[in-house]
């Protein structure tokens, strides 16, 4: 018997949207006896339109850029869905409200492995509009979580490394270097006991060097795992 459908808006960036069908591909067969594959849509869209739309703050016009490119998952046959991103997350709520699909949300996912991990206040790193958009610290604050930014400097400095790099897929040890920095200070400032990579490039710089002594939360391998939850109970 055929198998639900997951759908993937993909794109932002593409680097990361690899990742996601890397990782579901490869956690659906070790989760599936029978060695079987997932049914997976990805529709990858333009990245340039929707930073555009994100910079503006037209919250309302991102719901409806979204919606579109999500009503193209439902007509493909898409019974779950997830957005592989962490920035367009700031208008998950009204999304969720409105889709043709259900989707699968990136923070509460994280939420609940940061409980399973207990670990009680984390810092954010990720875009510029992940950090300040607010909605990583409220849905964390449900489930007992802190939630804490780093400080200005710091913030610009992850959000330029961000767009100037990871989004083009140059990982570099200078790059890792000043993240890592940027986490011990906040861990120093704030008495953080993990971090939350919360922008689905990150892990892709930390995977081939992890670093001792201070959880990462990646979330790119936790929404996968929550869709696959959702799909295989589909």
């Amino acid at each position: 018997m055929k198998g639900a459908t997951l759908g993937i808006i993909g794109g932002v960036a593409p680097g990361s949207t690899i990742d996601y069908y890397r990782l579901l591909v490869g956690r659906y067969r070790e989760r599936r006896p029978d060695g079987s594959y997932p049914s997976i849509v990805i529709n990858s869209i333009n990245l340039t339109p929707l930073l555009e739309i994100v910079a503006g703050g037209d919250r309302q016009r991102l719901v409806e850029f979204l919606l579109e490119e999500i009503a193209v998952l439902d007509r493909a046959g898409a019974r779950v869905a997830i957005i592989a991103s962490n920035t367009p997350h700031v208008v998950f709520d009204d999304l969720a409200k409105r889709s043709p699909v259900p989707l699968v949300s990136i923070v509460e996912a994280t939420a609940a492995e940061a409980v399973a991990r207990g670990l009680k206040k984390i810092g954010l790193l990720g875009t510029r509009f992940t950090m300040d958009g607010g909605f990583y610290p409220p849905v964390c604050a449900r489930y007992g979580v802190t939630v804490v930014v780093p400080q200005p400097d710091d913030r610009a400095y992850v959000h330029d490394r961000y767009f100037a790099e990871l989004v083009g897929g140059n990982f570099r040890q200078e790059t890792r270097d000043g993240m890592l920095a940027v986490m011990r200070r906040m861990q120093e400032r704030d008495g953080i006991d993990g971090v939350i990579l919360g922008g689905t490039e990150l892990p892709l710089l930390f995977r081939d060097a992890w670093p001792d002594g201070l959880p990462l939360l990646d979330t790119t391998r936790i929404h996968a795992e929550a869709a696959l939850d959702r799909l295989l109970a589909s």
